[in-house]
């Protein structure tokens, strides 16, 4: 065997070397990154601002819908029939609000005892045009600045949740179904916010792991 093809065999068993220890490498990138994947804390809704908290009683709302003159919208009401109301605010300049309303029919059509009302402000030609374009007539519309101040609308999406009782359970920014979801989910477990749920369960893991050494 000449030189050159001693070299020749000796770089080819470095590369394959090289090739098996990279493809071994990456298996080990595959493993963490499903492990780490398991332990990623869920996020949801985030609250934003100082206004009206998780508990508190909704101001009342009674509002003109912009798809039915006849039957206007009543938030922060208590309601008979034991139904819960997402509130959404939205507006036609906000391409997020809008690839959030196909989720957020599917996520109302599941779940039982849930109302839902589209909300914003501005130029009501605007929001016809809007409710044409998107197909959301038969959807409760309404316009008023003083809704979303009144819980500390500042940024879009954004999603409130009032129970049967009038009660705010959740409320924050919406920005993918998952989001959306934690808003029920927070009023299942009865705390403030999926991030107060998960701060409840790790002490309640720690009291346990105290209780047991």
């Amino acid at each position: 065997m000449t030189e050159m093809e001693t070299t020749l065999l000796a770089s080819n068993l470095l590369l394959w070397v090289l090739v098996l220890g990279l493809g071994g490498v990456v298996v080990l990138l595959s493993r963490q990154i499903g492990v780490l994947h398991e332990r990623i804390t869920p996020v949801g809704a985030l609250m934003v601002g100082r206004g009206m908290q998780p508990g508190d009683a909704s101001p009342v709302f009674r509002l003109d819908n912009l798809n039915d003159a006849e039957a206007p919208v009543v938030i922060g009401e208590a309601r008979e029939d034991g139904a819960s109301t997402l509130t959404f605010f939205v507006s036609p300049t906000c391409p997020v609000c809008a690839s959030l309303l196909p989720v957020l029919r599917s996520l109302v059509s599941q779940t039982d005892g849930l109302k839902l009302v589209l909300a914003s402000d501005g130029d009501e030609d605007e929001h016809r045009a809007f409710i044409a374009r998107k197909g959301l007539g038969d959807l409760p519309y309404v316009l008023s600045p003083d809704l979303g101040m009144s819980f500390g609308v500042s940024k879009l999406p954004y999603a409130v949740l009032v129970d049967a009782s009038g009660t705010l359970r959740a409320h924050g920014l919406v920005n993918n179904r998952e989001h959306l979801e934690s808003l029920l989910e927070t009023e299942r477990e009865g705390v403030a916010s999926i991030q107060d749920y998960m701060k409840r369960e790790n002490l309640a893991k720690l009291d346990g792991v105290r209780r047991g050494t």
